[in-house]
């Protein structure tokens, strides 16, 4: 099988790494690619906003499935390009993306399948905000309708933080915000993976949004994740598929868009039970690296049963008896205004820790051969160990070996996990 590869992220580079693994995959194309996948993939320019050139690209390289890796790509509607050139393809409809597209089209699909999730207003004018605001009161939840990369969510204790949020989405053409109760408890992520009737889900794990230790400062698209949850209840992930994504996938297919691809489910176990604070029509970005870091089983074969429609007689999955913990590289001034074109330093020595990889994300080659920064997070360091106290030694001990001007990365993920240490609503794990 050859397998292309839509993106440029450590999302992405995480996906070419265990598919170029699956021995039934002879090669792998990543467009446009980066600089780290370059050893596992042959990198390929493309516009991956363009669905008619990636579906061009897809057939010159003679590609049997095309796994589209970002959310953009998707909504535009690259996948039902593929699909329409005769291609395999692992990522849903540009309707049916919408999941993710609109925040506000999210919670009317979970409203009609009854899936559990935070009461929510959708304002279009700031009156409309400050009215929801008050009717919910603080912590104050502001989302931008839109795809905003992770970063267009505010929870905020400050009104006027909140409000001011609000007026900067609704200040774009055709803003729109949705206003939701704070839901408390820890948050979780779990990726189903369906091809519009079955689901099937994969590990879950937890990542870690806000840019410093104890979660201080701004939202970012995320500066770590780990997996397994040693806090989490045994039937967490069949509670989420009867209750969240089966009821989904089953409203989507209803309503004549099916939903094919990976359903990114972002819960909080409140004390109330399972909350939908999200959904996402792709991998989340850092959690996949620590859920393929310990998938046993080959993935070519799961991606190209969910985009043929073949998932009902698919082997069950098998796991590593391993942990994971991904560890987040962030440029100076991220996430405000990331400083780019630093020379990136310690790579192999990072690659050659014991049970650790480095995947690439905003990276560039420079002209002398050199590996520069080219965006806000820069890299994800992976650690794997018998047990998370492991894998997060791992992890830091090859951020460590790196070197990048002004680059910040949090000190703490995992660690209360690790410890024992996380507290559910209503009392300690």
């Amino acid at each position: 099988m050859k397998v292309l590869v839509i993106g440029t992220g450590a999302r992405e580079h995480a996906l070419v790494r265990s598919l170029a693994a699956d021995p039934a995959v002879e090669a792998v194309v990543a467009a446009p690619g980066n600089p780290g996948m370059a050893a596992a993939a042959e990198l390929r320019p493309v516009d991956p906003l363009d669905p008619q050139a990636v579906a061009a690209l897809a057939a010159e390289v003679a590609a049997d499935l095309v796994v589209v890796g970002p959310e953009a790509p998707l909504v535009a509607g690259v996948a039902d390009a593929v699909r329409a050139a005769g291609i395999a393809c692992f990522g849903p409809s540009g309707e049916a993306a919408q999941l993710e597209g609109s925040k506000a089209f999210a919670k009317e699909v979970m409203a009609a399948a009854g899936v559990p999730t935070a009461m929510a207003h959708v304002c279009e004018t700031l009156d409309e905000v400050a009215d929801a605001l008050d009717a919910f009161g603080g912590p104050y939840v502001v989302k931008d309708d839109g795809l905003a990369a992770g970063k267009g969510v505010v929870v905020t204790d400050d009104r006027a933080a909140a409000l001011e949020h609000a007026a900067g989405c609704l200040a774009r053409q055709g803003g729109r915000v949705v206003v939701e109760e704070f839901l408390d408890g820890p948050e979780v992520s779990l990726f189903c993976i369906t091809d519009g009737v079955t689901v099937v889900p994969l590990a879950p794990a937890q990542d870690f949004k806000r840019v410093g230790d104890d979660d201080a400062g701004p939202n970012t698209g995320g500066m770590g994740a780990y997996s397994p949850l040693p806090w989490a209840s045994p039937d967490l992930t069949r509670t989420v598929v009867d209750r969240v994504a089966q009821p989904t996938v089953d409203e989507m297919a209803r309503r004549g868009t099916p939903f094919a691809g990976v359903l990114y489910c972002g819960l909080a176990i409140t004390s109330r039970g399972v909350r939908v604070i999200e959904f996402n029509a792709r991998f989340g970005d850092p959690e996949t690296q620590v859920v393929l870091a310990r998938l046993a089983t080959p993935l070519a074969g799961l991606l190209h049963a969910a985009a043929t429609g073949a998932l009902a007689t698919f082997p069950t999955l098998r796991w590593r008896d391993a942990a994971a913990v991904t560890v987040v590289v962030a440029s100076q001034g991220y996430p405000a205004s990331p400083r780019t074109g630093d020379p990136i330093g310690g790579l192999d020595a990072a690659a050659a820790v014991p049970g650790a990889w480095v995947l690439h994300a905003g990276t560039a080659a420079g002209p002398d051969g050199a590996v520069l920064s080219a965006g806000g997070r820069v890299l994800s360091v992976v650690g794997t160990g018998p047990d998370l106290a492991a894998a997060r030694g791992v992890a830091y001990e090859a951020v460590s070996h790196l070197t990048l001007a002004g680059a910040h990365h949090r000190s703490d993920i995992a660690a209360r996990a690790a410890a024992g240490d996380v507290a559910l609503a209503g009392g300690p794990a």
